[in-house]
This record gives C-alpha cells, sequence and structure tokens, in this order.
C-alpha cells in the first residue's frame, strides 16, 4: 500500500506540472509583463491611428532635423495651449510595438488642390521620417511587409489618410494616392464631404451618395482599407453594404458606454463581425469616458457663455476677465480623471458584441489634447494589455488584439483587390454635386 500510495504521489505531482505548463502555455500565468513580451515577439503591436505627422508640422514645420524622434520627446518645452508630445521611436520601442499607420490628416478647412498637395506633404514627411531612421522605421505597404519588417525587429510604418476631402472628389487622386502609399482612407472627418455624412455634423446625405459607393468599391479594387471611424452611423451602414472587403475603424470605441457621436454602435460593431473587419480602440478621454464626455460639453458650453467673439458673451471684449471667469468654473468643476481601466472597457465590449476577432488598438496618440491615467503615451500598450491579461485574456486573444486582427483584415483586402482588379477596369466615375431636393410651397 505504501508503495501504490508513493507512485499515485508522483502521478498526481506530474499531472500537476503538466496543467501548470498548459495553463502556462495558454496565458494563465501571472508574470504578465513577461507574457505580454512573449506575444509580441511573435505578433506586431499595430496601432491603426497616431498623429505625430502633423505635430511635426506645426511645431517644427516638418523639419525632421529640429527633433530627435530617438529621444523622449515628452520632455521637450510646449507652449501653453500644447500639450507634450506622446511619440518618438524611445518610447515606441518601450512600448514594443511594431506596427504603426500614421495619420496624414490635413484640416477640413482646405479645400480642393491645396488640401491635395497638403496631404502628398504629409505621405513625404512619413516617408522621410522613415529614412531618417532606417535602423528602427521601415515602411510597409502590405500584411507581408509588416510580418517581415517585425521580424527584422523594426516597426513597421503605414499611411493611413484621415478624409474624404483628401481626395478632392476624384478617383483619380484616390489611385495616385494608394500609389503613393495611402493604405486606408476615413471617409469624412469631423465634416461631411460632398459623398459622405460625418458622425459630427449636419446629415446630409443620409449615409453615401452614388459617388461615395463608387469610392468605396474603387478602394476595394485597389486594396485600400474603408475607414468608418468620424462617419455617422447612416454612412457606416451604407458604407458596410458596399464593401467586399473587410473595413476597418481606426480610432473609435464603444457607443454603448459613451453616447458619443464619434463611437460604434453595436448594431453596427455586430455588422462590422458578420464583414470581418475590425474596431480599433480610441484612447481619447470624452471617447472612454461618459463622465468626461459631459465635462466637455459643459466646458464648451460655459467657455462660450463668458466669450464667443464676435457677438456673443458675458465677458465679450474682455478677454481677461473671461479667462478668469473660466478658470473659477474650472476650479468649482474639475475635469474627470479618465482610466485606462475604462479603455479595456470599451474593448471588452466590444469583444463581447462583436467577437474577439474584431477589436483592436487605435490610440489617436499626439491627436488628442490628454490621455486616460496610465496612457501617456506610446510606451504604454504593454500596460493595457496586462490589464486585460489580469482580466482573464489569454494570450491567443491578446495576440489578435495587438496585431492579429489587423493583419488578417489587410490581407483579406488585398485578396480582394486580385480579384476586383482581374475583373473591372478602374472606375472612370465622375463626381457630380448632389441634386438639392425641391420643397413643394404650401
Amino acid at each position: 500500500m505504501a508503495h501504490r500510495k508513493f507512485k499515485t504521489g508522483i502521478t498526481l505531482h506530474v499531472l500537476g506540472l503538466l496543467l501548470c505548463v498548459a495553463l502556462t502555455a495558454w496565458g494563465a500565468d501571472t508574470d504578465y509583463s513577461e507574457r505580454v513580451a512573449r506575444v509580441l515577439r511573435e505578433t506586431p503591436l499595430i496601432d491603426g491611428h497616431n498623429d505625430l505627422p502633423w505635430e511635426l508640422r506645426v511645431r517644427f514645420k516638418s523639419d525632421l532635423s529640429a527633433v530627435d524622434l530617438k529621444s523622449d520627446t515628452s520632455k521637450l518645452p510646449v507652449a501653453a495651449d500644447e500639450a507634450p508630445l506622446m511619440t518618438d521611436i524611445f518610447r515606441l520601442r518601450e512600448g514594443e510595438v511594431g506596427g504603426q499607420f500614421w495619420s496624414v490628416w490635413v484640416p477640413t478647412t482646405l479645400k480642393g488642390f491645396e488640401a491635395v498637395q497638403t496631404t502628398l506633404e504629409q505621405i513625404d514627411l512619413v516617408k522621410r521620417m522613415a529614412a531618417r531612421y532606417p535602423a528602427d522605421l521601415e515602411m510597409a505597404y502590405t500584411a507581408a511587409d509588416i510580418r517581415r519588417i517585425h521580424k527584422s525587429h523594426k516597426i513597421a510604418c503605414l499611411i493611413g489618410i484621415e478624409g474624404g476631402h483628401q481626395i478632392n472628389n476624384s478617383l483619380a487622386v484616390l489611385r495616385q494616392m494608394y500609389d503613393a502609399g495611402a493604405r486606408y482612407m476615413t471617409l469624412t472627418h469631423t465634416s461631411n464631404t460632398a459623398w459622405a455624412d460625418s458622425a459630427t455634423d449636419a446629415p446630409a446625405h443620409h449615409g453615401l451618395t452614388p459617388f461615395g459607393a463608387e469610392v468605396v468599391r474603387e478602394m476595394n479594387r485597389l486594396g485600400m482599407l474603408v475607414d468608418l471611424s468620424h462617419v455617422s452611423p447612416d454612412t457606416m451602414r451604407a458604407a458596410l453594404a458596399v464593401s467586399e472587403a473587410p473595413v476597418i475603424f481606426s480610432h473609435s470605441s464603444a457607443r454603448a458606454l459613451v453616447d458619443h457621436p464619434r463611437n460604434v454602435p453595436d448594431d453596427v460593431l455586430r455588422t462590422v463581425a458578420e464583414h470581418g473587419g475590425v474596431v480599433m480602440v480610441n484612447f481619447a478621454p470624452g471617447y472612454v469616458s461618459e463622465a468626461r464626455n459631459r465635462w466637455d460639453a459643459d466646458y464648451a458650453a460655459e467657455r462660450t457663455r463668458f466669450n464667443s467673439p464676435p457677438y456673443v458673451g458675458l465677458y465679450i471684449g474682455q478677454p481677461d476677465r473671461a479667462k478668469a471667469a473660466l478658470a473659477a468654473w474650472e476650479k468649482e468643476h474639475p475635469r474627470p480623471a479618465v482610466t485606462m481601466a475604462e479603455v479595456a472597457d470599451h474593448i471588452e465590449h466590444i469583444r463581447q458584441i462583436a467577437g474577439i476577432d474584431h477589436v483592436g488598438l487605435g490610440s489617436d496618440f499626439d491627436g488628442i489634447e490628454d490621455t486616460p491615467v496610465g496612457l501617456e503615451g506610446v510606451n504604454r500598450y504593454p500596460a493595457l494589455l496586462e490589464e486585460l491579461m489580469r482580466r482573464g485574456w489569454t494570450d491567443p486573444q491578446i495576440a489578435k488584439l495587438a496585431g492579429g486582427n489587423v493583419l488578417r483584415v489587410l490581407a483579406a483586402a488585398e485578396s480582394v483587390a486580385l480579384k476586383a482588379r482581374a475583373a473591372r477596369p478602374s472606375s472612370g466615375a465622375v463626381f457630380e454635386e448632389p441634386k438639392a431636393v425641391s420643397v413643394p410651397a404650401n
């Protein structure tokens, strides 16, 4: 009996060891930092949206010799109305970033040829940035490029156009933007285009015009990802109905948690999943926290109440008095803190509604004025992944969130493009102004 008992003890001990090994392999161990590092060695962490190129244009006049991106740029002096920079190569490395979609946004106030030229200048800036730091950065144009660059221990640089106004209503310009390297285009920014409605403008088309649908088809033919961040829910649904390839939201969160028009409703999340797309969660505090969303609205209202030239405001023409009044209001109504845990809540909600294959990361770093506590810059992605691991996420699930999902979507768009190019020529559709709807006289 003693001998059998001894053998049973050995058997149970061996089984326990095997169970521990299995659980560790599937992400049950609590050494979260090592687990994150292990995942990101195999799968590149790909962020869907970063606005550093525009900050380089504004702060340094696009002169890359005027700033050292290998250093910690958060320590650079800033003007009173500027936030510290959130991005540099030093922190990208610390954050174990494997791929970055750089936004080549230009303001919606730029129209026509000026918008096109400025976009090309921003594309050039991204390419010059990669060329200046060849040991760390390399341009990528395909899913295979990203994987290859990641294996070489560099950061893959991709280009995203943030607004349909940047093609000046021209499919020919769209094609040239793709040839220049753009691999997604956000159909609108904060204002409607002549062919698509924005989330933050009054509805004009209630989705896409026929030309807008043709833009989506041509993007499919090219292999350019259709990005539905910034567009209205009607435009989201219309684009999903037209697109043959999976779509992305490069930087949007969940509307069920924060009722902000920049976020994605649950019915759209389900449709994105049905079409194989991915929603990349935004870190903007007002999109992540309902309390912050409401505070932002109240702050804007108070600022207008005190001083909104040229006609409105209690202290119009008295900027010092208006500034003091607003400061007093802020002291009485402190800005709510937003946390990394709230960002994780959005990720979990999208996973719950759309599924683990349809969620990603789209920080909006350097396009937002401030960040959630714990996510101050591009070095903080591992902390977010560790937060999710503490909530029970396995290593394979973290890999999908970090970059696996967007790699799959990009590869799918490339596959759709191969078939579409063989089946049909480039579109010759020409933009036409939407006809005004006549209203009968009473």
